[in-house]
């Protein structure tokens, strides 16, 4: 698994130690930038989807807990990496993943980010649970994965789902459109039982907001919205029996 990270510590010559052995021992980890106090630190993360960040305690103008603080709520690991084991117990109130002390012991440091990346592994099968247990318990709405969590729409709500490669986009009758890092044939699966039909390689449809279907080979249907949509010829069988 690849993780984005950023380094934050205010000693050059620390920060050039780290990355070297990230690089060299934990090809893995992808430094997307570094800083030397809080007020950059924070910009790196409002800007990037971090993963991991690895955090030194002492900084000018604040602290790694004053960082903290001000981020909030984080989706992000830390590992935290300092001189000093006083630091150990704020460290843990603060949720850190880990504890590294200077100087770096590479085998901690790999220990480190294996437990990040086993974390991470984790929460990404948790959120893949997510979908289709919740189409099968809540009756009516289906939940879309998010970094920070999920959002519940209502399934009458979808006019069509379009792939988009690993991704499927989302239309929604409200003329909003999602993107949701899976793919079209997962969204067929959890929608199984709600009313929607694959009628090309690439959509799929709500047949509820079908008002009107041309004939052809395949043919194509005209949603409520005006949008035509294709039918494959080897889906039009299938098309057809939700109008029987």
């Amino acid at each position: 698994m690849k993780l984005n990270a950023i380094i934050v510590e205010d000693e050059k010559t620390s920060r050039d130690i780290l990355t070297n052995y990230l690089q060299k021992y934990c090809p893995n980890v992808h430094i997307l930038g570094e800083a030397a106090n809080v007020d950059e630190a924070l910009v790196l993360i409002r800007n990037n989807n971090l993963d991991l960040v690895f955090l030194d305690v002492e900084m000018p103008y604040g602290n790694a807990f004053d960082l903290l603080d001000k981020v909030g709520d984080r989706t992000f690991e830390t590992v935290f990496v300092t001189a000093y084991n006083h630091y150990a117990i704020d460290a843990l109130n603060a949720h850190a993943s880990y504890y590294l002390m200077k100087p770096i012991s590479i085998d901690e440091l790999i220990k480190a980010v294996d437990y990040v990346v086993e974390i991470k592994t984790k929460e990404d099968a948790l959120q893949d649970e997510v979908l289709v247990p919740k189409t099968n318990s809540v009756n009516g709405k289906i939940t879309i994965p998010q970094q920070d969590g999920f959002e519940v729409i209502e399934t009458d709500n979808i006019l069509y789902c379009k792939a988009d490669d690993n991704y499927t986009e989302i239309y929604l009758n409200t003329n909003k459109k999602k993107l949701v890092s899976k793919t079209l044939k997962y969204f067929e699966d959890a929608l199984l039982n709600h009313n929607f039909a694959r009628v090309h390689k690439s959509y799929l449809i709500n047949v509820n907001h079908v008002i009107k279907y041309v004939k052809g080979k395949g043919g194509y249907v005209i949603l409520n919205s005006g949008k035509e949509i294709m039918v494959s010829a080897s889906k039009k069988s299938e098309l057809l029996s939700y109008f029987k």
